[in-house]
């Protein structure tokens, strides 16, 4: 199997911890240990935590509390994984054969197209199309797309990089095309819960019997660290995912186990989702007025969930190339649209400081205001 390199995780592992202002996350400022643990209680589970194996599918308790966000989920429901990127793995890893179809919404996060071709499928793109207030599917386009031959209708809901998010019509219009055909429907849901007005983004869960969604602690709930994240789908294909996760990483770190039931109880995870709400929609205005100052030769269509804004230019330079002008002579770290396929963009994350974004955007200014428009 032999793997295209990944070219916005090495960016972002190379540089992000030696630049002065990082754009390029697409979260919320991760909460520190004492503000996750911040009880008597909380800190003696933490401390009295046997260092062992730990169940390998997750901790029964942990997996409930998963569950509970999944009307009619048990713990049988879920495979807990380290991280959403190898949730996402092991479901393409156990659904893809050589010479399979896979409908890949885009854009999207790099790892599903390059994993799917790796694996031997031949991958076929699906556009968002971005209108004046969203990025909205094509429906009728992927009635075209999908066949007999597709395995997989890959999406992810809200959208990274444009923060879109799909309506439950939608979710259900995308569920029939692939009950047509038999195909499976892997929702990649990791921003779900980061939403800028406040409501939780609908979820493909429960629309047909053949979704897998994938989501994790890293996003909505500020939590990279813990590395934490699970599959949702039918406990026969849970099973066999769980088969699968016993030749990668084995079992979740017992700390991260333990520190995700503490995230994840009920009072908790609504706290840390109205924490990464509360942060996004303060942030964003600070990005909006950004770039509404130098409009028309920026533009966004605004993100309804998620940290992370796509913003279109019309300066000539390709992405990489002004990205890494930005990095070398401002300290400044973007991601270039090309590492979506979609040169004139740049994703700016939005999810730290707001003075830190804002100090951060007039460097990027002070750059693309000495770069002409092309043609």
């Amino acid at each position: 199997m032999r793997l295209d390199p990944f070219a916005m995780e090495r960016l972002q592992s190379t540089w992000e911890h030696r630049v002065a202002w990082n754009l390029s996350e697409s979260g919320v400022e991760p909460l520190r240990l004492e503000e996750l643990a911040d009880t008597a209680e909380d800190r003696t589970a933490l401390l009295t935590q046997p260092l062992g194996y730990t169940q390998t599918n997750g901790s029964g308790e942990l997996r409930g509390l998963i569950a509970a966000s999944y009307p009619g989920a048990s713990a049988a429901h879920i495979q807990v994984t380290n991280g959403g990127s190898e949730a996402n793995c092991i479901v393409l890893w156990h659904l893809i054969e050589p010479g399979d179809e896979a409908v890949v919404m885009v854009p999207n996060y790099m790892q599903a197209p390059g994993l799917l071709r790796a694996l031997g499928a031949t991958v076929r793109a699906w556009p968002l199309v971005a209108g004046d207030t969203r990025w909205r599917p094509d429906l009728a386009a992927l009635q075209t797309l999908v066949t007999d031959r597709t395995k997989v209708v890959f999406i992810c809901t809200p959208n990274n990089p444009t923060g879109a998010r799909l309506t439950g019509d939608e979710l259900d219009a995308i569920c029939r095309v692939a009950a047509a055909s038999g195909a499976w429907v892997v929702s990649d849901e990791i921003y779900r819960g980061a939403e800028l007005d406040g409501v939780e983004s609908p979820s493909a869960w429960g629309r047909y019997e053949r979704v897998l969604v994938t989501s994790g602690l890293s996003k909505a709930y500020g939590l990279p660290g813990l590395r934490i994240g699970w599959v949702a789908g039918p406990p026969e294909t849970i099973e066999s995912l769980w088969g699968v996760h016993d030749y990668t990483t084995i079992a979740p770190g017992a700390l991260s186990d333990c520190l995700a039931r503490v995230a994840l109880a009920p009072s908790r995870r609504d706290r840390l989702l109205a924490r990464t709400r509360g942060i996004v929609r303060a942030n964003y205005p600070v990005v909006r007025r950004w770039i509404d100052k130098r409009s028309p030769r920026l533009a966004n269509v605004a993100p309804e969930a998620g940290a992370i804004a796509f913003v279109r230019y019309r300066h000539a330079i390709n992405s990489t190339a002004l990205a890494e002008r930005l990095r070398d002579e401002r300290s400044v770290l973007v991601v270039p649209g090309d590492h979506f396929d979609m040169d004139g963009y740049l994703r700016i994350g939005f999810g730290s400081n707001p003075a830190h974004v804002g100090a951060a955007l007039a460097l990027v200014g002070e750059v693309l205001d000495g770069i002409g428009d092309a043609g």
